[in-house]
């Protein structure tokens, strides 16, 4: 998936950057690079290779410190809702803010 000129001004203008040409022709390659260096990735085969909690797990023994997974605070979510102009089931409305 290459991307073109366009797409960069596109992705700038949603950003709200403004790029100089130079900027937009670098960007292009190193996003384009990006792209590249993921598809060399998705074309190694990793059939039989278990996943790894941890990138050192495969050289030697690792064990995770994980903290205890208990609630440490009481549920606010009543109180912490009061102040919101429209609340439904629990969460949060807020007006659609995505093109």
């Amino acid at each position: 998936m290459a991307l073109s000129s366009s797409d960069i001004a596109r992705i700038a203008s949603l950003a709200r950057l403004q790029l100089a040409p130079e900027e937009s022709e670098r960007m292009l390659s190193q996003i384009n690079g990006f792209f590249d260096l993921a598809l060399r990735l998705q074309a190694v085969d990793t059939t039989g290779v278990e996943p790894l909690a941890h990138p050192v797990a495969a050289i030697e023994d690792v064990t995770l410190r994980l903290a205890p997974d208990v609630v440490s605070e009481r549920d606010n979510r009543s109180a912490n809702q009061k102040s919101a102009p429209a609340v439904e089931a629990g969460l949060f409305l807020v007006p659609k803010v995505i093109e």
